[in-house]
């Protein structure tokens, strides 16, 4: 007699896109973010976000370097997606020779989690929940922030990666999936997400 087929564990990728879609959806719309995509941010409001986010991926870049030999960690690990350089650069552009350092209660504690994370599949999951976030709608706010400023390129090195967006998160999903992680590490996994999407939303909040 065969024996029954053993049930079938989710893609990864899959489920970090579907169990934190109620997540996604709530950070995406923040009074910050609408008011971004309108035109309707000032250039310090502009500044403020990436003083915020500057903590948020200094710790994320860090973290991720000291664990990049985890197997885990490994199979995302890629310092071109790497945005400090950028937001320093656009910085510059945006506040030129002002000070890096930020009032956020937000983004400390987004960059405490960061730093405290014991485990590769949390990690991974904060890297897919920014980068890929970067990837996706970065072009959409860089041509609002175009628009809205009248700018030529200045100021939204942020937002430009040196690879094609499409094909990398093809590839970065097909890496997520052959991790094979089994039914509990995904759970984990996908609770970590909606925490990123959870701290995202505070940072957002806070600039409203």
């Amino acid at each position: 007699m065969s024996q029954p087929a053993a049930p079938k564990v989710r893609r990864l990728s899959a489920a970090m896109k579907d169990g934190s879609a109620e997540e996604h959806q709530a950070a995406e719309q923040s009074s910050f973010v609408a008011e971004l995509l309108d035109g309707r941010v000032t250039a310090d409001g502009y500044s403020d976000y990436l003083l915020r986010l500057r903590v948020v991926y200094a710790a994320l870049e860090e973290a991720v370097r000291a664990r990049r030999h985890d197997p885990m960690v490994a199979a995302v690990y890629d310092p071109a997606l790497e945005r400090l350089t950028a937001i320093d650069a656009d910085l510059e552009h945006w506040r030129p020779g002002d000070t890096r350092a930020v009032d956020s209660p937000a983004a400390t504690a987004y960059g405490e989690r960061l730093g405290a994370l014991d485990w590769g599949g949390s990690l991974v999951a904060h890297h897919y929940t920014r980068y890929l976030g970067d990837l996706s709608g970065g072009r959409i706010i860089r041509s609002a922030l175009a628009r809205a400023f009248d700018l030529d390129g200045g100021g939204l090195a942020f937002y430009k990666f040196p690879m094609r967006a499409k094909p990398f998160k093809d590839s970065y999903r097909a890496r997520l999936d052959a991790l094979c992680p089994d039914a509990g590490e995904i759970g984990r996994i996908v609770d970590e997400v909606k925490v990123a999407f959870g701290l995202n939303r505070a940072l957002l909040d806070e600039l409203a």
